[in-house]
């Protein structure tokens, strides 16, 4: 009755005979012959199980599955210990089926498999669940479904703790350690292996190739391929990590050796995604984007796997990306940060470069931040966040912009671009360390680089001397701009002309700070010659004629600049403001709430700053009426608060709130509203003169004298009409008579 193979053959026992039909290995009839014969005769379930192994080492995996499936209702089970053939016929398929499910692209068609298997194993775990080769087949199983690794890990264990150098065990644990990033540990369960049986195949000397490269033992890693190589020549994981270490090489001869290497992998298997993917990088620096594209699209159509998905949905668009194909580009880019694991941050740089082109800063800042996030201190990304963050409307991002400016200086001081963009980005808040930038920047262009200093960098260099009172430097740089922008307008002469403009208005305005009104005027003139919508010539020529009490004049160049735009908000504000100086308040209101009228100046802060002093100037006339009176308290304090909604940090609304608050009798919430302004700047004069009102009002005549003094030689060397005649009623108060004559005689009065 027993029927093992003898030699090339095997016997089937016919049923109730002694005789036996004996099959040629070598010359195996039909799958569905020879299941015919096993359910007539019913066959013992192990000579079942032989045959199906038998076909399937010949290649023919539907007669294997075919046998097995059968078995499982059609064998004999009528000898002893059938079990553990049940147990193998079972684990057979079982394993088969996560070989398959492993292979297949499809998903529904790999989740179909799975639940075959996982069908099969639980009906042998009610036969015997210890089996060791039935732990060690379910343990992979887990590994392979990919979030089960805990699990797997258990039954390797179970396995290694009665039979301590299993070479399946020592292996999955190699794997599983890997995949944890124990690089060592890995190595030393592959090492074991080894030891126990240093005949082991190829792929164990691959999986210590990929422990040494990861632990940077790189000719040790160069050692493990070779040797996995030479045991399996075919063996294509080995190959690939050979023709990595060449291409990283980056000789010309290891370069050329390397794509050898993965020519050969690829004539192995021409659908293995990682030579598909490899090949399409090196195709990418041969720019022949064609080959790139056929290569990263088989290879993302060959995988399930995502990390090797999001490499080649990145080849993609790139490869599209320099083709300037910035729409498929922006698709593949977005895709590959999809599939990407936390370390590959390729795509979100290229993806945040996409949004930079469709002018989407804050999605392309994101981008950067994970790709900073993941690569502290990258120069490049730093680079780009400074740029993206330089002029963001939030000052916590304006610093961050700093921060990573100065880093990328400190890293390449001889980075021309960075100094001058950290000098831009200085600007707003530190005049003179702009400046210092500044210096950097075209010491760098004169010493190192040899070229001149463009006249935008000579413009802004003087707009900070300007900006320092420093007049005699700030005029120096501004007609070395307008020399400059003579010289390079032979290369583009409408761009250097705009410059020529910006420099000649600014030179007008520190004309202007130098009270030399008629170079001023001249300068205006010629521009608006030359360019007749020029608006702030306009508003500057009406600022002087204002200054020189010519109303009238003022309010014509204010008319003249709403000829070339009806809605400048500038224009209408300074328009108001000669109403309100007349104390015109109606058509001073009017100006103003036209401005916020309009949606894109809807929440322009300086009209509803303005809006609320109107309302808090009635609260200085005589007014009977309380509940009027209250109005108009409420009416100011909302312009303002609208304000600090919008800008918390407004000094002139927290300004306008205090003097609400104090016109309420509430003066000591007003002096804290005061004081926090203060704190916030000392260059407000406004908020000097308050506090010491408030101190009058409380009283605390000392302290109010003290501060109309320093608000008079801080603001206003020593002479000013309204803040003298202050000072005076504040001795007179305090009983100082002979101080308050003195001052009062200084005013003229």
């Amino acid at each position: 009755m027993a029927s093992a193979p003898s030699g090339g053959s095997i016997e089937i026992p016919l049923r109730d005979t002694f005789e036996v039909i004996e099959l040629d290995l070598d010359q195996l009839p039909e799958g569905e012959e020879v299941l015919t014969i096993l359910q007539k005769e019913a066959a013992p379930l192990h000579i079942w199980v032989t045959l199906a192994l038998e076909y399937w080492k010949r290649g023919l995996p539907e007669d294997f599955v075919k046998i097995l499936e059968a078995s499982r209702t059609d064998a004999n089970l009528d000898y002893e210990n059938f079990e553990k053939d049940q147990m193998r016929s079972l684990d057979t398929l079982a394993a088969f089926y996560v070989q398959q499910a492993h292979r297949e692209k499809n998903k529904d068609r790999k989740r179909e498999l799975f639940t075959k298997a996982t069908l099969l194993y639980t009906t042998a775990d009610r036969i015997i669940m210890y089996d060791q080769n039935h732990l060690l087949g379910r343990a992979y199983f887990c590994l392979l479904e990919g979030d089960k690794m805990d699990q797997a890990d258990a039954q390797f264990n179970f396995v290694l703790n009665s039979s301590s150098n299993n070479i399946p065990s020592l292996l999955g644990k190699a794997c599983i350690a890997f995949n944890k990033k124990d690089y060592r540990g890995a190595l030393a369960y592959y090492k074991k292996a080894l030891r126990t049986n240093p005949t082991c195949p190829a792929s164990v000397r691959l999986g210590m190739g990929h422990c040494f490269v990861k632990l940077n033992r790189v000719a040790k890693a160069r050692m493990a391929f070779e040797r996995a190589v030479e045991l399996d020549p075919n063996c294509v994981g080995a190959l690939v990590g050979l023709a990595i270490l060449e291409l990283n090489s980056k000789t010309q001869e290891s370069i050329k050796n390397g794509v050898q290497l993965l020519s050969k992998a690829y004539t192995i298997d021409s659908s293995n995604p990682m030579v598909l993917n490899h090949l399409a990088n090196h195709f990418f620096y041969k720019k022949d984007y064609q080959k790139v594209q056929h290569l990263a699209l088989h290879a993302f159509h060959n995988t399930e796997n995502e990390a090797m998905r999001a490499e080649s949905t990145y080849q993609l668009a790139r490869a599209f990306h320099v083709q300037e194909d910035y729409d498929q580009a922006f698709q593949y880019y977005y895709q590959s940060t999809q599939f990407a694991p936390a370390n590959f941050v390729l795509p979100f740089f290229g993806l945040g470069q996409m949004y930079i082109f469709r002018g989407d800063n804050d999605n392309a800042s994101q981008c950067f931040e994970k790709v900073l996030k993941a690569q502290p201190g990258n120069y490049e990304t730093m680079k780009i966040l400074g740029s993206l963050y330089a002029n963001h409307p939030d000052q916590e991002k304006r610093d961050i912009a700093k921060q990573h400016m100065k880093k990328v200086t400190e890293q390449f001081p001889d980075d021309v671009e960075a100094w001058i963009e950290l000098a831009q980005i200085m600007e707003q808040t530190d005049v003179q360390g702009a400046l210092s930038a500044y210096g950097t920047a075209t010491s760098i262009l004169k010493d190192k680089v040899e070229a001149d200093i463009p006249p935008e960098i000579l413009n802004n260099v003087a707009a900070l001397h300007f900006r320092l009172g420093n007049f005699s430097d700030a005029r120096k740089y501004y007609e070395a701009s307008l020399e400059r922008s003579k010289t390079d307008a032979a290369h583009d002469e409408t761009y250097y002309s705009a410059i020529s403009v910006t420099t000649t208005y600014n030179l007008a305005r520190l004309y202007e700070a130098l009270h030399e009104f008629d170079k001023a005027d001249k300068f205006y003139r010629n521009i608006l010659r030359d360019h007749p919508n020029y608006v702030d010539c306009y508003l500057r020529l009406g600022c002087m004629a204002r200054d020189r009490g010519q109303i009238y004049e003022a309010s014509d160049w204010f008319k003249e600049a709403l000829q070339i735009n009806q809605d400048h908000p500038d224009a209408w504000s300074l328009i108001g403001n000669l109403h309100l100086a007349k104390q015109e308040w109606g058509p001073g209101q009017k100006k103003f709430e036209r401005i916020l009228q309009r949606q894109a100046t809807k929440d322009d802060a300086y009209s509803l700053i303005a809006l609320g002093n109107v309302w808090l100037q009635t609260l200085h006339q005589p007014m009977r009426d309380r509940e009027k009176e209250k109005r108009h308290q409420e009416r100011a304090s909302a312009m303002y608060k609208q304000v600090l909604r919008n800008d918390a940090r407004n000094i002139w609304a927290a300004n306008g709130i205090g003097c609400v608050l104090a016109h309420k009798g509430c003066i000591n919430e007003a002096r804290d509203v005061f004081a926090q302004v203060r704190e916030a700047t000392a260059d407000f004069c406004d908020v000097w003169l308050n506090i010491a009102h408030i101190y009058v009002e409380q009283r605390q005549f000392v302290a109010a004298v003290q501060m109309y003094e320093n608000c008079l030689k801080k603001f206003f060397k020593n002479h000013n009409v309204e803040v003298m005649v202050y000072l005076a009623r504040a001795y007179f108060k305090c009983g100082k008579l002979a101080e308050c004559k003195q001052t009062l005689l200084k005013v003229g009065i």
